[in-house]
């Protein structure tokens, strides 16, 4: 159940602010129809919502999805906010 991330081939940060009240359903919808990517490819996408020390994370593991929900204690994220577009980031930078 648990997420290998170095096993991830693909990792995307999904530009600009997201409703963070959407869920599985919701954010798969944005993925699918408004970038027109695929859900199942060994991807993990990245949400941020109007807070920036907070994020939410979608990944298909092969028989389900598995939605993370991250909030920093102490520091915020340089979260790309004017671009509504799909970023890949290397493993290394997701660190």
């Amino acid at each position: 159940m648990l997420v290998d991330f170095t096993r991830v081939t693909n990792i995307f940060i999904v530009c600009g602010r997201t409703d963070m009240r959407k869920g599985i359903d919701g954010l798969a919808s944005i993925v699918q129809y408004e970038y027109n990517m695929d859900l199942y490819d060994n991807a993990i996408f990245l949400f941020c919502g109007g807070k920036s020390d907070r994020f939410k994370a979608l990944y298909w593991d092969g028989d389900g999805f598995i939605l993370l929900y991250k909030r920093i204690n102490d520091g915020k994220l340089k979260w790309p906010r004017k671009s509504e577009e799909i970023m890949k980031l290397s493993n290394q930078q997701l660190r």
